[in-house]
């Protein structure tokens, strides 16, 4: 696992009542966040494990002990596995380096990301406790990752977020809002793999109703737009998670101008690759 720390002055930002957000420092609290992953992922959504996954109740794969794992941590819950209320899963380009890709080149080409200078952040693996979607928890995991930007000096975002179902038809609204309104470009577009791209040109223009649309978009996925996010081109059939996956980019000068008061020259997060 990455060795992770962090500055002792992070204090206020990233606390809230009896909730902190912050990296994890051990391999035990990765196990931690993977149990989460389980509950949500398979026990609530409903995808569909690997026998190991199913015999561990835990969500896993060869990323885990190679990248960053921000973790919300509810302190009141003590310290075990049910203190983890809220998890995203962090690979920079080291990682990716590490590992030989990145988790979303299975199912976009992202090498116009990857060609960029700078640095690039992969966003993966969220989720949050059922007892834990309010506004303030969400507003933790984001601190937290605006904290990792500024310290790493992060100029893109991106990664793959999901809508549910895996019949693209019925999900066609939403699908073609993103492609007509939030198509990323070209520069910055991934392009999803010619064996896997489903297309998301599935109405006209003309006849979407955008407030009809957002309303059936996630949480998530609103949340990336509202900070600028773009969509890439076609969506992406996911049976195992029972999903439609769509990819995200985001630049982070959104994010940064929000939260520089809080993180400008102040070293929140830490890690040696």
């Amino acid at each position: 696992m990455a060795d992770t720390s962090m500055d002792q002055d992070s204090s206020s930002e990233l606390r809230m009542g009896s909730l902190e957000v912050r990296l994890a420092e051990s391999a035990a609290e990765v196990d931690w966040a993977q149990a989460l992953r389980y509950r949500v992922f398979y026990e609530e959504m409903s995808a569909i494990p690997t026998p190991d996954m199913a015999a561990r109740h835990r969500d896993f794969d060869d990323f885990d002990t190679l990248c960053d794992h921000l973790l919300v941590i509810d302190h009141a819950r003590g310290d075990g596995p049910e203190s983890v209320v809220g998890t995203y899963r962090l690979i920079r380009r080291s990682a990716a380096a590490k590992a030989g890709r990145f988790y979303s080149s299975d199912e976009y080409d992202i090498s116009r990301l990857v060609n960029l200078p700078g640095e690039i952040l992969e966003l993966g693996r969220s989720c949050v406790d059922a007892a834990y979607r309010t506004r303030g928890s969400m507003q933790l995991l984001w601190r937290g990752i605006a904290a990792y930007v500024f310290h790493h000096d992060i100029a893109l975002m991106f990664g793959c977020a999901s809508l549910p179902g895996t019949d693209p038809a019925a999900l066609a609204e939403p699908l073609a809002y993103l492609y007509h309104h939030h198509l990323a470009p070209p520069e910055l577009r991934p392009v999803a793999l010619p064996e896997r791209h489903v297309s998301m040109d599935l109405l006209p223009r003309e006849g979407i109703d955008p407030k009809r649309a957002l309303t059936v978009l996630p949480p998530l996925i609103k949340g990336y737009l509202r900070l600028g996010g773009f969509i890439g081109d076609g969506a992406v059939i996911d049976h195992q998670f029972n999903t439609t996956d769509v990819s995200i980019v985001v630049k982070t000068d959104l994010i940064t101008d929000k939260y520089s008061k809080h993180y400008e020259r102040r070293g929140h997060f830490g890690q040696t690759a």
